[in-house]
């Protein structure tokens, strides 16, 4: 083939390799979108309901919990079921990831357990993604609950299943008054709650990097596990979220380095909002040569200008909030408050 016709003829079949595959024109991009499932709310809570509590990361090393739980859980009404994972160890886990695989799904597929909450974070999680029965759990919605390494899982359900799952208490938590009440409104009244921080004099109080109001969806999560499954398929999409996240015992660099690593992947350029919980001892071992993790936060989240507040009430506190991840929300900014704008359970 003389050299100009060879020239015209790549041409022509480079322009039909790129319709083929829809790169060319905007109309074949959206077909190839990912539709998200569609949204799944759990059963409220109610008195008498039996609430299964597993460790589905690190293992549980205090047993004494057992017995703190099962007082807490009574005075909700519920009955308490310990998983064999409660029991058990592995190195730093409470068991294999099959074994810790399996008893998610079976608690799930168990028609006598109307909730689960996580006993303890750890790590681990993360290893089971994989592993999880996802179109089981479609079909058998319960309310689960945790926070710290055990939301890479409560968003990985999220993200395949369309299920809310709750940022909140855990077995290792306080139980304190202000939590339990806040969890009783959101999980178990099925309350558009409004959280608002306890007055300064009682609590660390928030304050304003960009101001304003938004309404988006939920996704609240740790900063680390965030950014330990970042590229993977168990994230949601997160043009229309307000992203929530917290963290303990981080030095500013190490938030620095994770929110630049959110900042790459196009996450922080996609959100509505951004909220940073407590971040316990995050603080620098040599402050003078560091920057505060105030300033790393004005550095990295002030340029995108959306609203944007720190030292909201869940994390690794005493006191915490319960967040349903997935339900619309409104966040002002200013005023350092989250109202819902719908109820995250079935009445």
């Amino acid at each position: 083939m003389p050299p100009n016709n060879r020239r015209d003829f790549l041409k022509k079949m480079g322009v039909a390799s790129i319709a083929s595959t829809g790169l060319l024109g905007c109309a074949s991009l959206e077909n190839k979108s990912v539709v998200s499932p569609k949204l799944i709310k759990p059963k409220a809570l109610k008195k008498g309901d039996t609430v299964a509590f597993i460790c589905p990361a690190g293992t549980n090393y205090d047993k004494s919990v057992i017995e703190n739980v099962e007082k807490q859980v009574d005075k909700l009404g519920f009955n308490a079921h310990f998983g064999k994972s409660v029991y058990t160890q592995y190195g730093y886990f409470s068991g294999t990831d099959e074994f810790r695989a399996n008893e998610v799904n079976e608690i799930f597929k168990n028609d006598k357990i109307d909730g689960i909450i996580s006993m303890r974070g750890g790590w681990g999680c993360a290893r089971l993604l994989d592993k999880i029965d996802y179109q089981l759990i479609t079909e058998n919605a319960k309310v689960f609950s945790g926070f710290s390494d055990v939301t890479s899982l409560l968003t990985a359900i999220y993200k395949k299943t369309g299920l809310i799952t709750f940022h909140g208490l855990m077995g290792y938590s306080s139980w304190d008054r202000f939590s339990i009440e806040i969890f009783e409104q959101i999980v178990m009244k099925g309350e558009k709650a409004f959280l608002q921080n306890l007055p300064p004099d009682e609590v660390e109080h928030y304050y304003t990097i960009t101001g304003g109001k938004v309404k988006g969806k939920i996704i609240a999560t740790n900063l680390t596990v965030l950014s330990s499954i970042i590229g993977s398929d168990y994230l949601p999409d997160w043009s229309d979220k307000i992203l929530f996240v917290e963290d303990i015992a981080e030095e500013p660099y190490r938030v620095d380095r994770m929110l630049t690593q959110l900042k790459l992947a196009g996450v922080l350029d996609s959100i509505k909002g951004f909220v940073f919980g407590k971040c316990r001892r995050c603080v620098a071992e040599t402050p003078e040569r560091a920057l505060t993790l105030e300033q790393v936060l004005e550095n990295n989240l002030k340029p995108l200008k959306i609203p944007t507040y720190y030292g909201a009430m869940f994390g690794h506190i005493t006191e915490k909030f319960t967040l349903p991840i997935g339900i619309e929300a409104e966040i002002d900014a200013d005023a350092g408050t989250i109202q819902l704008l719908e109820s995250a359970v079935i009445m």
